[in-house]
């Protein structure tokens, strides 16, 4: 009877030892396939990879954002201001640059519906995209409501996001402040020739869709902005339609402006356009770009000058 016991006893003690033994061997395995689901979750449904990015983008996490987002070389997705981006290595830089310009990100899921087919899938989102730009006593808050919409696909049993399309909730100006570039071509005001053209010169403020920045302008509506180490040159001017080009070292890029200055010469407001990204020069003008509005920080001359 007590051998009986004795080896009862040591055959609970070996299950034991056999226990451990078996957890110390596949407990790296178990707390890693732990992990791994915790990453699946964000992939399991669209609605979690858009909740996710949306989070990733908040968090200026760019590893998260590229393991969740399709890299395709052919992908054509859209953001405000009209920019386009095709493939991964424009928006990655776009994104990179918008990261180091900001102090912090915060956004807000307002509404979000996603439908689903197989292994495609769609959402439409109206979201807040607020931008802390400054530290302490200077730093400026900008909220700018967007919507967005969307496709995802299932690639080996993840979804991830292929393309999209992104623009601002809030108003927009009509087109009537910008006339087609043919209403007005031939009869505008070259530089260096008779008409009149009002003193352009002083401080002005610039507010596009998701930055602000300031302008000093001559009387001709030449000269430099904040952002990007900009330039501006006026190129044409009639019955307060402003037109124009603009260059940004700092970035690479160059392209052109219309606007049309109001009566009493403190405002105006148009559209910008690329004509060249970098090396890409084959942007047709004014398919791609935004829209702004320029407020004169200096008071204006009393009266229009003459050239």
């Amino acid at each position: 009877m007590v051998i009986g016991f004795r080896s009862r006893q040591e055959s609970v003690v070996l299950t034991i030892l056999l226990s451990l033994l078996l957890f110390l061997a596949f407990g790296d395995t178990l707390w890693a396939r732990g992990v791994a689901g915790t990453a699946d979750d964000e992939t399991s449904s669209p609605e979690a990879v858009i909740r996710t990015l949306v989070r990733a983008n908040a968090e200026k996490d760019l590893a998260t954002l590229s393991r969740l987002m399709a890299h395709d070389a052919d992908i054509i997705s859209y953001t405000i201001g009209g920019r386009k981006y095709v493939g991964w290595t424009d928006f990655v830089r776009d994104m990179q640059e918008e990261f180091e310009s900001v102090a912090r990100l915060e956004i807000f899921i307002q509404n979000l519906k996603v439908w689903m087919r197989g292994d495609t899938a769609w959402f439409a989102m109206e979201l807040d995209y607020i931008r802390y730009v400054g530290r302490g006593d200077d730093q400026t808050r900008t909220v700018l409501p967007l919507r967005e919409t969307g496709v995802l696909e299932r690639r080996h049993g993840r979804w991830v996001l292929h393309s999209w399309h992104e623009s601002s909730r809030g108003p927009r100006f009509d087109a009537a402040v910008a006339p087609p570039v043919a209403a007005f071509v031939s009869t505008a005001v070259e530089p260096g020739t008779d008409g009149e053209r009002p003193d352009l010169s002083g401080e002005w403020e610039i507010q596009e869709e998701d930055k602000t920045y300031n302008a000093t302008l001559d009387r001709n509506g030449n000269g430099s902005y904040t952002h990007q180490g900009g330039t501006i040159k006026t190129t044409k001017f009639l019955n307060r339609l402003w037109q124009g080009t603009w260059q940004q070292p700092g970035n690479d890029r160059e392209g052109g402006f219309e606007v049309l200055l109001s009566e009493d010469g403190t405002q105006a407001k148009g559209i910008w356009w690329y004509t060249r990204v970098g090396s890409r020069t084959n942007i047709p003008p004014r398919q791609h770009g935004g829209t702004y509005v320029w407020k004169r920080l200096t008071p204006p001359p009393s009266s229009p000058s003459t050239r």
